[in-house]
């Protein structure tokens, strides 16, 4: 898609449409001159209130005295409540619906985003046409790799009207093609997305100071990490602990760790089989920690940064792992089995403790689909967040009010490891229905050491099962911008 910045006119710009967002009180203010152009259109819809500037709502006009033939009027709501996310959401929806009528370019007017006071975002708050077109372009996002598509219809051109150097294009645009990289990852069937296949992709975008290395079962085992293997045992595909180094700072890294289990069958404590095949977005943490490794790269932020991803697939089979076993740790823990369907825990564990070993960061992040429970508690609204890392935990709540990807922290008491200590081993990967959303957490602090650590549980956030203003169903790509505007503010503050 090309998209670009032009200081022209909204009467002067060719194009098959053009955008007026425009505010719920005193909606058409910003656009009087367009308006008598247009024969006082715009002034009558308002009148006869078929367009009050609502937040999200949508009116087309025909016109044929200026250079495009239509104008869509994009409600963006009050102006007291306007907030980044209320705009993302106006822009998503705007894209959608004339992509849907075949419309293949489009210009979008800013002059309702002149802000006396603009958005109220956390850190430093960017152009409302910023957050207008990040909505729009993030909503037209479609998966049909696997079937013939619907209608073909693409929007191929974007212009944003306004002064060049106003919207920063390049981290727009790295920013939504890390989230289609993610929802693409996810999306993918788990016979064509194997352990194997993300590590390739994994090393598809190695370069730009990011190095990529792959360590396979033998590997594996050789550093102790049984209970990471433990996970596979059932399944005839490899698995592959994929390691992503991106160096553009000094000093110790941030590791992120990203749950990459390519398919969740359960294994041994075995899913209900309704729903089974949404199993696939079990790795959703491996690919939002990929996607931002690549965005960090293509961004050249100035810090160090790893990422791992331990990819396995969880199934049932004669050399599975069954409830009751005992395995290993890279940290010289046992754990005791009780559920083979909380592998996530086991996989994290093992990636946790080899993180601090081989890298000693100054702060750890792991992301995953790690609980129903999660999905219980906070339903597909927020993401469960618990750690040690204090200062981390502040930082990613500032980010998550920037992206809306929103941060729900949870506490992780001490009582809570008695709900994990095992008659038979030093621990146990699951301690119950009470309290499992943080009992999950809890194991995992159990392998973060002393090091700063935060625990992002998006097993109800990964995945829509409706379309979104700018979520389309299926993956959501959830991870990515969070965590990518929480290393821009690390940046930004001289802490990279």
């Amino acid at each position: 898609m090309d998209i670009s910045v032009r200081n022209v006119a909204d009467k002067e710009v060719k194009t098959g449409a053009l955008l007026l967002p425009l505010f719920e009180n005193n909606p058409a203010a910003f656009y009087s001159d367009l308006d008598y152009l247009i024969g006082g259109m715009i002034k009558r819809v308002i009148d006869s209130k078929e367009f009050t500037g609502k937040h999200k709502q949508l009116t087309l006009l025909h016109v044929r005295t200026i250079n495009t033939g239509r104008i869509l009027l994009v409600g963006l709501g009050k102006q007291s409540e306007i907030s980044a996310e209320r705009i993302r959401q106006s822009g998503g929806k705007a894209f959608s619906y004339l992509r849907d009528l075949g419309i293949s370019s489009v210009a979008v007017s800013s002059g309702a985003f002149t802000f006396k006071e603009p958005p109220k975002t956390s850190q430093s708050p960017l152009n409302g046409a910023f957050y207008f077109l990040e909505g729009g372009l993030l909503g037209l996002y479609r998966f049909e790799k696997y079937r013939k598509p619907e209608n073909g219809k693409e929007i191929k051109t974007v212009t944003v009207l306004g002064r060049e150097g106003d919207i920063p294009l390049k981290k727009l645009q790295t920013t939504v093609s890390a989230a289609y990289l993610a929802r693409d990852l996810v999306n993918t069937p788990s016979n064509k997305m194997t352990p194997a296949a993300l590590s390739d992709v994994a090393r598809s975008i190695a370069g730009r100071k990011v190095k990529v290395k792959v360590l396979e079962r033998k590997d594996i085992e050789r550093e102790g990490m049984d209970a990471y293997v433990s996970v596979s045992r059932g399944s005839g595909e490899s698995l592959k602990f994929i390691i992503m180094e991106y160096k553009g700072g000094k000093g110790a890294p941030f590791v992120l760790v990203g749950k990459s289990i390519t398919f969740d069958s359960g294994g041994i404590s075995l899913k209900p089989s309704e729903g089974m095949e949404k199993m696939k977005y079990d790795m959703a943490g491996g690919a939002a920690v990929l996607a931002v490794i690549d965005a960090v790269a293509g961004l050249g932020l100035p810090l160090n940064l790893v990422g791992i991803l331990p990819a396995a697939e969880n199934l049932p089979g004669g050399t599975a792992s069954k409830p009751g076993d005992v395995v290993g740790t890279i940290a010289d823990k046992t754990v005791e089995i009780i559920s083979t369907d909380a592998e996530g825990r086991l996989t994290l564990a093992d990636s946790l403790g080899y993180a601090i070993k081989y890298y000693k960061p100054k702060g750890l992040i792991d992301i995953a689909t790690l609980t129903g429970a999660c999905s219980i508690a906070l339903g597909a609204e927020a993401i469960a967040m618990m750690g040690t890392g204090t200062e981390l935990m502040e930082r990613l709540k500032k980010a998550s009010e920037e992206t809306y990807e929103r941060v729900w922290q949870m506490p992780l008491y001490d009582e809570y490891r008695e709900y994990i200590r095992s008659d038979v081993a030093d621990l146990k990967n699951a301690g119950g229905r009470g309290g499992s959303l943080v009992t999950a957490g809890y194991f995992l602090r159990e392998f973060s050491g002393d090091t700063p650590w935060v625990h992002l549980d998006i097993a109800g956030t990964a995945w829509n099962d409706k379309d979104k203003p700018y979520q389309p169903k299926g993956a959501s790509g959830i991870g990515v911008r969070l965590i990518l505007s929480f290393l821009e503010g690390l940046c930004s503050s001289g802490n990279g």
